[in-house]
């Protein structure tokens, strides 16, 4: 067959099989047309004129699920803008995927009342959309709740089909390629965006910041993304690191940091080249200060830190106490310049943090984790998704994804909260199984799992206040009374999937 540019090509060459001729291609109906190939092509963008226009092109309809990334937090103006337009548009019964949702979107509780909405997979509920799901049931369908690592083993696996992601970026070109690294609205990471790009069959980028084509440093680059929308604002970063991303002042607080700190010392995994992470919440987060001391004093220098990245493990990498961190969340303003500053602060996706079923995820490298909870009981479960009256108020986040894979996993908490004990018989929900945790630490005691009897035996003798959990039960409960049974209705308002998919339990409305 002659080809377009006039050479004689053969159809079909033995060990290669068929071949296509250059600028030549078959009929629907079997027969051999040339075609006209263009090699100088006008230059494309994806840049729409309005979000509504970039929703129609997308080919959204009734019934899809559609996605959204949480980096900004409670600053977030992506998810509530995105849904009023689908709103307007008359768009139905919806399954909103996101990595979390915060106070910043109680609109959804609109949304899913005149019928928007009929399904929410994330990693945890706040406020108003929480209470409203809790208590007057108002989503038809369970909310899936899944760790970090849970929802990109889901996407991956196909388990959840995303049909359009909604991405926010503080920085895009025309194109797609984004970072939210530069811009008046820089949150730093894109990590739980990733997953979202790579799996989605479309995907929206949002901007308040468009730049000449190319942007840069790429987190998402254009040959995933189909729309660029351009808008007055993504964000309020000032919001980012609000609520459970503040170290405390707390002084209980600061004890329990304190017997933390001394806790990891004494395991004697706080040594040369050692990885760390510390959960959200004030005392987890103010373990960091408590250790920096000791690893000045003996020149220690750890590998790298893990997670949501703040301003004291910025901190510790400048002072050289880190030799790099691994960011998936950038949880203050602090931590965001660091990003942009530091070659060593490095941004990484959910499915490399904590992804249980991918080829090695970040978690099982870690030597000590330090998380927080709600509730723990005696058998070492723990709660982090609702509170002691059954109302969700949190997030499971990556909490079970880093108990499991941490060599030593302590949870600091306060005896109790508000008169209601956080050391109970029976947890109100399990998020992280017993099994995965070495240590509970209070402010009245320090109890060790009897599963890690190296532990207690390097905590023997060494002046820390260690009980059995049983004893921090007891010591609660003669401070606020034995709690009260919640009363649960019975239509379940939530699933809380552990990290391979498993059902770890089920949550119940509150009466």
């Amino acid at each position: 067959m002659i080809n377009e540019v006039g050479r004689k090509i053969p159809t079909y060459i033995e060990g290669i099989g068929e071949i296509k001729p250059y600028g030549v291609k078959k009929h629907s109906s079997g027969g051999i047309v040339n075609i006209n190939n263009e090699n100088k092509r006008e230059n494309k963008s994806k840049l729409l004129p309005s979000l509504r226009d970039a929703i129609i092109k997308s080919g959204l309809k009734d019934g899809m699920t559609i996605s959204f990334h949480h980096h900004l937090r409670n600053g977030d103006y992506v998810l509530n803008m995105v849904m009023k337009e689908i709103s307007s548009m008359g768009i139905k019964n919806l399954t909103i995927l996101a990595s979390s949702l915060t106070q910043a979107h109680e609109s959804l509780v609109e949304y899913i009342k005149d019928g928007t909405i009929t399904g929410l997979q994330t990693s945890g509920l706040r406020g108003c959309l929480a209470r409203e799901i809790s208590k007057n049931c108002i989503l038809k369908t369970p909310v899936i709740f899944r760790t970090h690592g849970g929802r990109v083993r889901a996407i991956k696996s196909g388990d959840i089909k995303i049909d359009v992601a909604f991405i926010a970026a503080s920085c895009c070109d025309e194109m797609g390629n984004m970072n939210g690294q530069c811009g008046k609205s820089s949150f730093g990471s894109m990590g739980y965006a990733m997953i979202d790009s790579l799996y989605a069959d479309k995907v929206i980028a949002i901007t308040d910041n468009l730049v000449d084509y190319p942007a840069y440093p790429i987190s998402i680059n254009q040959t995933l993304v189909d729309y660029v929308v351009e808008v007055d604002s993504i964000g309020n970063t000032e919001l980012i690191g609000t609520g459970t991303t503040r170290v405390t002042s707390n002084p209980r607080e600061l004890l329990i940091a304190d017997y933390a700190s001394k806790v990891l010392i004494e395991s004697g995994l706080v040594k040369q080249n050692f990885s760390f992470q510390a959960g959200s919440g004030g005392s987890s987060l103010a373990v960091a200060k408590y250790l920096r001391e000791y690893m000045l004093k003996n020149n220690i220098v750890g590998s790298f830190a893990l997670g949501g990245i703040t301003s004291y493990m910025v901190e510790m990498l400048e002072n050289g106490l880190f030799r790099s961190l691994l960011d998936v969340q950038t949880f203050d303003k602090v931590a965001v310049d660091s990003y942009g500053r530091n070659k060593n602060h490095i941004e990484m996706s959910a499915d490399m943090y904590a992804n249980p079923d991918n080829k090695g995820c970040v978690v099982d490298k870690l030597d000590i984790a330090v998380l927080s909870a709600t509730e723990v009981d005696v058998n070492y479960n723990v709660n982090v998704i609702t509170a002691s009256t059954g109302d969700v108020i949190g997030a499971v986040g990556g909490h079970p994804d880093v108990a499991a894979g941490a060599k030593l996993t302590v949870i600091v908490t306060p005896l109790m909260r508000k008169r209601f004990p956080i050391i109970v018989d029976k947890v109100t929900t399990v998020v992280t199984p017993g099994t995965c945790v070495d240590a509970v630490i209070t402010d009245r005691g320090i109890a060790v799992n009897p599963k890690n009897q190296k532990l207690l035996e390097l905590l023997s003798n060494k002046g820390l206040p260690l009980v059995t959990i049983e004893e921090l039960r007891d010591k609660a409960q003669r401070i606020t009374g034995k709690p009260e049974t919640i009363k649960f209705g019975d239509k379940v308002i939530g699933v809380v999937e552990y990290r391979d998919g498993s059902i770890m339990d089920v949550i119940y409305n509150v009466e």
